[in-house]
């Protein structure tokens, strides 16, 4: 009987022992597939670290290449209403020398007629055949010709003395203290010649007394811009229109409203006046830049706002709104 219960005993542990083995074996391949799960994940992750540190890489040389185009645009920025500055200069040179030849050659000439009848009345004169009618001619003719001559270097002095000021302001980036309604005035006839023979109309409204400390030059290149804007888009040559400025304070701020008459601009256009170069009359000379460095140095440079409003077949309407004193 101890017999049969001892192979009993032998059978059971030897049925525990292959079990016993085949969980080892399974433990064994549960282990190895761990093992190689893990290599994998291991693997894995350092794959993602990699391409972690390689897309970082990437993004670090975008933003660099990013802050680089930033400085380009700025940089490009400054060079194009460096331009724009210039090209408005030359313009108002060559429209105010144009302008000056007029009451100049007028007294040039005038000059050359004193000359001849001063010379005939000398002749007259040495000779003893001088004639109280032809003095009295010489008298009424070197009166009528001295006033023509003074009233042409008046004209030509005050076209200098216009240009000179407009000029100086655009050709630096001083701050000052300046009466608006004056410098626009001055601002208006210096670039007069432009649209003179579109025979505009220009009138210019508002208190006389109206001062801020800004930087005429900048202003003096936004009111420029507008007015080359209307030539150019807002008629047809020789055609008349009328400019309206009006200037006033509020509070702290000044706002100076200008006006044309002309076609308006059209809606569908209208959200792209401000982009740089875009231009509906590039075939007639236009840059695109003009309205763009104008919304650039409102904001900017004389740190204020500008708005438009238009109406096609009634005009458009932009208004400056700058701060009485600027900080910088």
């Amino acid at each position: 009987m101890e017999v049969e219960d001892d192979k009993l005993i032998i059978k059971r542990l030897e049925k525990e022992n292959r079990i016993l083995k085949k969980k080892l074996e399974r433990s064994e391949i549960d282990r190895a597939t761990l093992e190689t799960t893990n290599r994998n994940k291991e693997a894995l992750l350092k794959k993602v670290i990699c391409d972690l540190q390689e897309y970082q890489s990437i993004l670090e040389k975008k933003s660099s290449d990013l802050e680089q185009t930033l400085a380009d645009l700025s940089l490009m920025q400054t060079k194009l209403v460096e331009v724009e500055k210039m090209a408005a200069l030359g313009g108002l040179v060559a429209g105010v020398a144009h302008e000056i030849n007029t009451p100049v050659g007028t007294s040039i000439t005038l000059a050359s007629t004193l000359r001849d009848e001063t010379q005939l009345l000398m002749t007259l004169v040495e000779s003893g055949c001088l004639k109280k009618s032809l003095l009295n001619h010489y008298l009424d003719v070197a009166n009528e010709v001295s006033s023509l001559i003074l009233s042409n270097l008046n004209r030509a002095g005050e076209l200098v003395h216009s240009f000179k000021q407009v000029a100086v302001d655009q050709s630096n980036s001083e701050k000052r203290i300046f009466k608006v309604k004056e410098y626009i005035e001055e601002i208006m006839i210096s670039i007069s010649p432009q649209f003179k023979h579109n025979l505009h109309n220009v009138s210019i409204t508002g208190d006389d007394s109206i001062s801020i400390d800004s930087y005429p030059g900048a202003l003096a290149q936004v009111i420029t811009n507008f007015v080359n804007n209307s030539v150019l888009h807002a008629y047809l040559p020789n055609t008349s229109g009328n400019i309206h400025i009006h200037i006033q304070q509020q509070g702290d701020r000044t706002i100076i409203q200008y006006k044309d008459d002309g076609f308006g601009i059209d809606p569908q256009i209208f959200n792209k006046i401000f982009e740089p170069f875009f231009t509906t009359a590039r075939d007639r000379g236009g840059t695109g830049l003009g309205l763009n460095v104008t919304y650039n140095l409102v904001t900017q440079k004389l740190q204020g706002s500008i708005d438009c409003e238009s109406e096609i077949g009634k005009g458009t309407l932009f208004t400056v709104n700058l701060p009485n004193s600027i900080s910088t």
